[in-house]
C-alpha cells in the first residue's frame, strides 16, 4: 500500500496563495490521486482529483478557477496550487490514492491510502 506524506500547509491571509505537496512512496502514474479537506465539525470534502495517465482533472465547484492540481510522476509527487484563498478554505488537507475508478467522483471510501494531513488556515 502506498504511503503518502503531505506538506506545505500554513497560515495565510485572505487572498494569499499556498502550494501543498504530497509525496508517495511508490509510483502513482496509474493511480487516481486526490485532495480532500476537512474543517472542524464538517464532513470530509473532495477538493480536486487527477488521473495523470490521461490528464483527467476535476474540482469541487467552490475552488474552480482558484485551485490547480498537478502531478510530477518522476518525483511521485502530487501538488495543489491554491490561489485567492478564503477563510472558508480553512481545513486540514489530505491527499489520497485509489484506483482509476476512484476518479469517477469524490467518494472518500473509493480511496485506499491517505496521508496524515496538513493544516491550512486562512484569516480574514
Amino acid at each position: 500500500q502506498v504511503q503518502l506524506v503531505e506538506s506545505g500547509g500554513d497560515s495565510v491571509q485572505t487572498g494569499g496563495s499556498l502550494t501543498l505537496s504530497c509525496v508517495a512512496s511508490i509510483s502513482i502514474n496509474k493511480s487516481c490521486m486526490a485532495w480532500f479537506r476537512q474543517a472542524p465539525g464538517k464532513e470530509r470534502e473532495g477538493v480536486a482529483l487527477i488521473y495523470s495517465y490521461n490528464q483527467y482533472k476535476d474540482y469541487v465547484d467552490s475552488v474552480k478557477g482558484r485551485f490547480s492540481v498537478s502531478q510530477d510522476n518522476a518525483k511521485n509527487t502530487l501538488y495543489l496550487q491554491m490561489n485567492s484563498l478564503k477563510p472558508d478554505d480553512t481545513a486540514m488537507y489530505y491527499c489520497a490514492s485509489g484506483p482509476k475508478s476512484a476518479c469517477n467522483d469524490f467518494y472518500p471510501t473509493d480511496f485506499q491510502s491517505w496521508g496524515q494531513g496538513t493544516q491550512v488556515t486562512v484569516s480574514s
